[in-house]
């Protein structure tokens, strides 16, 4: 199952990335491009492959590192209780 945010968890993109509610906790949460990109693969199903592919392709990086990097993001957003799997 691809992570997803929980439920209360609002977002808005800005020009310099996106913007997270956590409506329970009163909580902002900024994430810049990167971390916008990994949202838009919750949200159409690719996941965190799919947002690997779309980093290494936008950024030049190799998907390994694209893949630790939004894995220590999915678990900082998980350890902040904002996203379910």
């Amino acid at each position: 199952m691809n992570p997803r945010l929980r439920d209360g968890v609002t977002t808005v993109e800005t020009e310099y990335g996106a913007v997270l509610l956590d409506q329970r906790h009163g909580k902002y949460w900024q994430l810049n491009p990167a971390g916008t990109v990994l949202l838009g693969a919750f949200e159409d199903g690719s996941g965190i492959d799919g947002a690997v592919e779309t980093l290494a392709e936008r950024y030049g990086v190799e998907p390994a590192t694209a893949r630790d990097h939004l894995g220590a993001l999915l678990e900082q957003l998980r350890t902040a209780g904002l996203v379910t799997s």
